[in-house]
């Protein structure tokens, strides 16, 4: 799953403010500031990754929602069923997110 949006802020400066919001949402990330990268890997099979490009109205920030599950990939398809709603909540949260960085808050 992906999601992508534009903020009004430069793109190390929403770096900087995904780096912190993770921060302070206990999401462990490990940073890639050249590449303007972030990771953060949870549970058994979520990985989220926060892509940061520059983009003419300001900076462009895509995040990707990867099954991370090592030789049990498939189990995750069944155990998602579970998890009704996720999607609604990934782009939400998502949205919540761009919102604090055009604010300046993130």
């Amino acid at each position: 799953m992906e999601v992508s949006g534009v903020v009004a802020t430069t793109a190390p400066e929403a770096f900087a403010g995904i780096e912190r919001w993770l921060k302070e949402h206990s999401a462990p990330a490990e940073a890639d500031r050249e590449r303007r990268t972030l990771v953060s890997q949870g549970g058994w099979w979520y990985r989220g990754e926060y892509h940061v490009t520059a983009d003419p109205a300001g900076a462009r920030v895509t995040h990707r929602v990867l099954n991370a599950a090592e030789g049990q990939w498939w189990a995750v398809l069944p155990a998602n069923r579970f998890l009704i709603g996720f999607r609604p909540r990934v782009r939400a949260g998502f949205a919540a997110l761009l919102a604090e960085l055009d604010q300046g808050i993130a």
